[in-house]
């Protein structure tokens, strides 16, 4: 049987969040670091990582790890890898990305040049005995990764990163990416059958994100991945994990979660995300000014994404909305919140401060969640 030494790449604040995922489909972690993640998996790990994982931006198949100094060194050693065990004559292999971090080789042109040329020649030892070398079928696209001259080869298994499911073909300004929406709401202790509520809902991704898990919706569903077409994994397991993924959405469950945003195009963006989603019927949009939202509900969970107020122009109205919201939800006594923004000062417009706070990365972009956290409802029977 095949086993995979993979690495799930994520927003930097995620490693938790994206461990917890890799464990529950039973695959064993290697090593944790920042923004990334290493994990051994059996035969069918590329393809259920790709499927199940929400926190992850992509799945790369290790192929190697060495140091290397100079440029002889990662030309030498890349050459020497098997590389025919992972790409078949005629596949296309562009070197995709470099990165290079506190280390001696720092030019990611030349690294890429030079790993081509490697991987080039190791093929050609293997497939040919002279003569140029085909590349006009699947792609299997390498990645370069340097960290204090410790090389790590790769190749990426998902084509478009995961935060594309392929719901979201339109958005609003300021959109939050959906591997970051699933893993806020990883953090947030709502169940089917409790309320929940995005009033600053924009394209809707947050609560889209919460009825796909509500429902154990994969997230890979209703895309495809590069190495779907690849001739070195088998087509019957991608087969058997989609169809598998297929038989395990809860379509007996029922609740309804709520979504507002003052914009009315932005909700008709939502609603139309939501329906390509497949999860429309769990989700109700309208238009609505959160400054203004209340409930009669007792026990509740808001979980927003609001304006930061990146412009100069724009602080003003920002450091009004927090006032606002700090005052309005300050009446839902026993409600849960959950707001990610970068502004620095929020606590203070909020007129509160949180019970805990988490650094997440929205991109490049630093940001924190600020949870307050409200009383859990009473047990049946209680």
């Amino acid at each position: 049987m095949k086993k995979y030494t993979l690495i799930s790449p994520c927003f930097f604040g995620m490693e938790k969040m994206l461990a917890r995922e890799i464990k529950e489909l039973g695959f064993d972690i290697i090593k944790t670091e920042d923004g990334r993640i290493t994990y051994k998996t059996g035969e069918d790990g590329i393809q259920k990582a790709n499927m199940w994982l929400r926190c992850a931006e992509r799945v790369h198949l290790k192929v190697a790890e060495f140091e290397a100094t100079t440029f002889d060194d990662l030309f030498e050693y890349t050459k020497r890898l098997p590389w025919a065990k992972y790409i078949p004559y005629g596949a296309q292999f562009p070197i995709t990305k470099a990165s290079s971090i506190k280390s001696k080789l720092y030019s990611t042109p030349d690294i890429q040049s030079i790993v081509k040329k490697a991987i080039v020649e190791s093929l050609k030892a293997s497939y040919l005995e002279s003569g140029m070398l085909k590349e006009d079928k699947e792609k299997y696209p390498i990645y370069v990764f340097i960290h204090k001259d410790k090389v790590t080869l790769t190749i990426d298994t998902t084509g478009d990163a995961l935060h594309k499911r392929g719901y979201r073909e339109k958005a609003s300004k300021a959109p939050i990416r959906e591997t970051l929406a699933s893993g806020i709401m990883s953090l947030v202790p709502w169940k089917p059958g409790r309320m929940l509520v995005d009033p600053m809902c924009g394209s809707g991704t947050l609560l889209i994100e919460a009825a796909m898990k509500g429902i154990n919706m994969a997230p890979g569903l209703n895309r495809e991945f590069i190495s779907e077409k690849w001739r070195t994994l088998d087509k019957k397991i991608w087969w058997d994990v989609r169809k598998d993924a297929f038989d395990k959405i809860d379509n007996d469950v029922k609740f309804k979660i709520y979504g507002y945003d003052i914009d009315e195009e932005v909700i008709k963006i939502a609603r139309e995300n939501a329906q390509i989603a497949g999860v429309d019927e769990y989700i109700e949009f309208n238009v609505k000014d959160a400054t203004t939202f209340s409930s009669d509900v007792e026990y509740g969970f808001i979980v927003t994404n609001p304006p930061y107020g990146e412009r100069l122009e724009d602080k003003e109205t920002v450091q009004s909305l927090y006032k606002e919201l700090g005052y309005k939800f300050r009446n839902l006594k026993n409600w849960s919140y959950y707001i990610i923004t970068s502004y620095d000062d929020f606590e203070v417009e909020f007129g509160r401060q949180s019970d805990k706070k988490r650094k997440l990365y929205n991109g490049m972009l630093k940001t924190y969640l600020y949870q307050y956290i409200g009383k859990k409802p009473p047990k049946k029977g209680e």
